[in-house]
């Protein structure tokens, strides 16, 4: 990258405005005492001069990381030679990706013709160029900037509101970009999801039985139409993630009771970071795990018993995961339920409770909270798992409540209608944003059911 140097070089010259406002500050005030007569502490000042001098420096590189894209492309495009202007949107855009690629060096230049060769190598010489003019406008407003605080720093100057105002607009700024951040993907999957209904009914797709989303990908090839029912698809991501729950749910929560009141400090200490790799496992080794052990092994058991039991099934996929979500509940249910106060327990014990009791009684409704947190968490992290579902159950949309057969979910088929050479603006594709928007809805309603719980026990706790 062109522009890597940027970030540093800012870094560096505001390290060296902190120090020159820091010594303007104490100047100041061995000119009038000493540094009691300073409204605000010499790092105040510091910290002013260096916000002066990277505010507006890194303003112009974010505008210019913005703008310059369309700036060179634009140049380019009145480049090239006149018969490849008059391609076609999307064979011109193609075009465009070749120069890019021979720019980044993702392909070689050797491969190119003539006009797409030198385009690159005017696209680098107008990066090298504007590279030269960026660093001159963010050093002369780093400089001027700098120089401006600098002489108006003086002891009087309310250098500590000025700096925790500017910090806390950028604290607010973060903050707003996050929840716009939320909104943008809320509205980018909902507007989606809207053209993908205009082409397939809402009733069908929520209460059709069949899910089959192949279509033909031109108006004279032969292929499927589609079937977008997708009650087989929500069937199967709530039986997988139901398994991984009666799994995770006792083992986690029963560990953490143990780790936190049973357990002697020098066995907690061992036996919970321990538990907690299983939380750092990447989900391919679990993906491994259940389909080369668990699904055989489910298999060859099955046929002892006379049970037919399919090499890729819900339940082996709803067994890894259920022990990849351990943790989860495991760890922050220990965390809750051990930073419940001492007191309330012997408070307990001395009005003559068991310590089953009192676990039951005082520990538990004190950390349910926290706990029913740590659930959701664990029901978010199995619906929202892919690559176990891949490995171990397969692609199948069945509509079964039989564990032992092969089924999907919402996430795996996500990933499989966005891979592929379909139109982006197919019912196939667009499905992807349909059944995003289903799965945002469902852990939205997860949310507001934990919620209800919560209140409505401390409510009877308190």
């Amino acid at each position: 990258m062109l522009y890597t140097y940027i970030l540093p070089y800012i870094a560096l010259i505001s390290a060296v405005a902190f120090f020159l406002g820091r010594s303007r500050a104490l100047a100041a005030a061995r000119q009038i005492g000493d540094i009691r007569s300073l409204h605000s502490l010499p790092g105040h000042y510091g910290m002013l001069a260096a916000l002066g001098c990277a505010i507006p420096a890194l303003l112009i590189f974010a505008v210019w990381q913005i703008v310059e894209p369309s700036i060179i492309t634009t140049i380019i495009t009145h480049s090239l030679p006149a018969e490849m202007q008059q391609l076609s949107k999307n064979e011109f855009s193609l075009i465009l990706n070749d120069i890019r690629n021979i720019v980044t060096g993702n392909i070689v230049s050797n491969s190119a013709n003539e006009a797409i060769r030198e385009a690159a190598e005017q696209y680098i010489e107008l990066q090298t160029g504007y590279q030269s003019i960026i660093t001159i406008l963010v050093t002369a407003a780093m400089i001027l900037c700098t120089g401006g605080i600098y002489y108006w720093i003086k002891a009087d100057l309310r250098a500590r509101n000025i700096v925790e105002s500017v910090i806390m607009f950028l604290l607010f700024s973060c903050s707003v970009v996050a929840v716009l951040t939320t909104v943008g993907i809320v509205l980018s999957v909902l507007f989606e999801s809207l053209r993908f209904f205009k082409a397939v009914p809402l009733t069908d797709f929520l209460f059709g039985l069949d899910w089959s989303p192949q279509t033909a990908m031109r108006a004279d090839q032969e292929g499927s139409s589609g079937a977008f029912g997708a009650v087989p698809v929500f069937a199967g991501t709530m039986l997988i993630a139901t398994i991984a729950m009666i799994v995770a749910i006792p083992i986690g929560l029963m560990s953490a009771i143990y780790l936190s009141e049973y357990a002697r400090p020098a066995f907690r200490t061992i036996a919970k970071p321990m538990l907690e790799i299983l939380a750092g496992i990447p989900t391919v080794v679990y993906g491994f795990f259940a389909a080369l052990t668990v699904a055989p092994f489910l298999r060859d058991s099955g046929s002892l018993f006379g049970l037919s039991i399919s090499s890729e099934s819900a339940m082996a996929a709803g067994l890894v995961m259920g022990i990849m979500i351990i943790p989860f509940i495991s760890s922050l249910s220990d965390d809750v339920i051990h930073a419940v106060p001492q007191a309330m327990r012997d408070g307990s014990l001395g009005l003559g409770a068991t310590k089953f009791e009192t676990i039951k009684n005082v520990v538990m409704p004190a950390a349910l909270p926290g706990i029913v947190g740590g659930v959701l968490l664990a029901v978010s992290r199995a619906i929202g798992e892919t690559m176990i579902v891949v490995m171990a159950a397969g692609l199948s949309a069945n509509l079964t409540a039989n564990p032992f057969k092969a089924v999907t979910t919402v996430t795996v088929q996500i990933v499989t209608l966005l891979v592929g050479d379909q139109e982006f603006d197919s019912p196939k594709t667009l499905a992807a944003f349909a059944l995003g928007l289903f799965l945002f809805l469902f852990t939205l309603i997860l949310n507001f059911i934990a919620l209800r719980v919560v209140r409505r026990y401390r409510e009877q706790y308190e």
